[in-house]
């Protein structure tokens, strides 16, 4: 389980670097939308899995990206971390584990463009990252560490992400955590929303959907009082995605929102990934934005979201 050799080492000094830790995998898309699984003919293979997506959408931005994970030693694996250097994304913590899968997941697009998912992991490669396995210098080069929650599921790859994040944090690292919620991989709903909230508070910034609010908090997501029961001393950003609407933001000093774009809604399939990648490459760039008020005006009014 040899980490890969070629995966193009970002100098030390690169520092706007963000790493993103977690699960890539290949998602299997109905080739006609509106159909359930069982009615669908044809899926069309893509790569998947949050982490990487935001790692490949910062790079797309011109930013500096790196992934940190595990995939099967099998074909799907080997073109994932091919599209990841395809992508411009340092791939050098990345790992081939000879005895599991690269994971799949199967997701329905519904008529209005939103998603449901199945998954096959079993485990798959991703979960059976050790700590002991961890490329912590690259983590200890970044800027910005960025996860999600997925990795929290099960050991060990849950103690390979906790041992992450101290290293990030030790090292004075920002921490960015997108929850990224997907109910099917859990034991429960309980035990998603205990294995989120459990490392809510060690982030520097964090993104949640209203969806995500609402199932955090068990109340309504426009109701702002329960969004600010997600707050705590230390936060630097908390950004709350509003579909359509836009978003909303909160920091220690000041609060706003940015209205969304109007399209027509084909797939929603990376479209959270992107924003949080658009996001990560303005902070790394200046981080100043949470200490002043023009946050709103010089900075995400000026992101390019895909």
């Amino acid at each position: 389980m040899a980490p890969l050799g070629d995966g193009g080492a970002v100098p030390a000094a690169a520092n706007n670097l963000v790493v993103s830790f977690g699960e890539m995998l290949i998602d299997f898309v109905p080739d006609v939308a509106g159909l359930s699984l069982a009615e669908s003919g044809g899926f069309v293979k893509a790569p998947g899995g949050a982490p990487a997506n935001v790692a490949c959408a910062i790079a797309k931005l011109g930013g500096s990206s790196a992934f940190l994970g595990k995939f099967g030693d099998d074909e799907f694996g080997h073109m994932l971390v091919n599209i990841l250097k395809q992508n411009n994304v340092n791939s050098e913590g990345c790992l081939f584990d000879q005895h599991a899968r690269t994971a799949l997941a199967f997701v329905t697009l519904k008529h209005n463009g939103e998603r449901e998912f199945m998954f096959y992991r079993n485990p798959s490669a991703d979960m059976l990252l050790t700590e002991a396995e961890l490329n912590l210098d690259l983590i200890r080069r970044a800027k910005i560490f960025h996860y999600g929650s997925i990795s929290l599921i099960a050991d060990p790859v849950r103690s390979a992400h906790l041992a992450a994040m101290r290293a990030a944090k030790a090292a004075g690292i920002l921490c960015s955590y997108d929850p990224n919620v997907r109910l099917p991989l859990w034991p429960s709903p309980d035990a998603a929303r205990e294995g989120i909230l459990s490392i809510w508070k060690e982030a520097d910034f964090i993104k949640v959907s209203d969806d995500e609010v609402a199932f955090l908090t068990k109340g309504d997501a426009n109701d702002e009082k329960n969004v600010l029961s997600l707050w705590f001393e230390g936060l630097k950003l908390l950004i709350v995605t509003d579909g359509d609407k836009g978003c909303r933001y909160f920091t220690k000093d000041f609060k706003g929102s940015v209205p969304g774009f109007k399209v027509d809604t084909i797939d929603t399939t990376g479209a959270g990934d992107a924003f949080v990648g658009s996001l990560l490459v303005n902070v790394a760039k200046d981080d100043s934005i949470f200490h002043v008020r023009s946050f709103h005006l010089s900075h995400m009014s000026k992101m390019v979201f895909f």
